[in-house]
């Protein structure tokens, strides 16, 4: 399964008021996993921002004089992102953007060539009455971003990138996946499964895990203690 986590800076808040985007930031996954591709680009939007939003993202009007248009780029970003399952903390507010700089291009909208996966959504489900801000979830699950003065697109993809494996690697859905639940099953509708009792201990190999399989290990417990009261082969 392919992801592209997202995030945009804009000159302001509402696409609909003519604002637009000026940074892009996307972290891509597979099968849940960082790949080590990115997309990041400033773009000139060729208006001013506005004093709040410069404030949050720091990006000046003579930074992004130099840079390429929307239309410069509008391609290898939809290229890059083209099939995903873009993950995005308040989704509404970046897709609305896309669309209306794609719309402008004559581009297709997002959701006919991606789906689309709201992290904010997700945290409120999760977390009902308690703040979900991007800032808030790293605190609660302890993911560090005291590197994140100001905004910016690419770094806000890479924690989210974070907070969403975090969000979505529970326990349970580790302990007990396909194999586990098919072997639940076959137990239930009374299989016989005494085959698997007479085994002789003294035939079977003792296959030592390898440097690469325990460091594995370890960051799977890593994070089933923040996700639990701890992981039971700790203690």
């Amino acid at each position: 399964m392919r992801q592209v986590v997202l995030d945009t800076e804009t000159t302001g808040i509402g696409a609909e008021k003519g604002h637009r985007i000026i940074e892009i930031g996307c972290v891509e996954l597979f099968d849940r996993k960082p790949t080590g591709r990115h997309y990041h680009q400033y773009i000139n939007p060729q208006r001013p921002s506005d004093e709040e939003a410069v404030g949050v993202h720091g990006i000046t009007d003579e930074f992004l004089a130099d840079k390429p248009l929307y239309a410069q780029i509008a391609q290898s970003f939809y290229d890059f992102i083209d099939g995903a399952e873009l993950v995005i903390h308040n989704a509404p507010f970046d897709i609305g953007f896309m669309d209306m700089e794609f719309r402008r291009l004559n581009m297709p909208q997002t959701a006919s060539f991606c789906t689309i996966l709201d992290t904010l959504v997700l945290a409120r489900d999760m977390h009902p009455g308690q703040r979900n801000s991007l800032d808030a979830l790293c605190r609660r699950y302890g993911i560090d971003n005291s590197h994140r003065e100001l905004h910016g697109a690419l770094l806000d993809a890479e924690i989210l990138a974070d907070v969403y494996l975090m969000m979505t690697g529970g326990q349970t859905d580790l302990m007990f996946s396909g194999d586990q639940a098919d072997q639940a099953e076959g137990a239930e509708q009374g299989l016989d499964l005494s085959q698997f009792n007479q085994i002789d201990a003294k035939a079977l190999s003792v296959i030592p895990a390898t440097q690469d399989e325990i460091i594995a290990h370890d960051v799977i417990l890593d994070l089933l203690d923040k996700k639990s009261d701890g992981a039971i082969w700790r203690r």
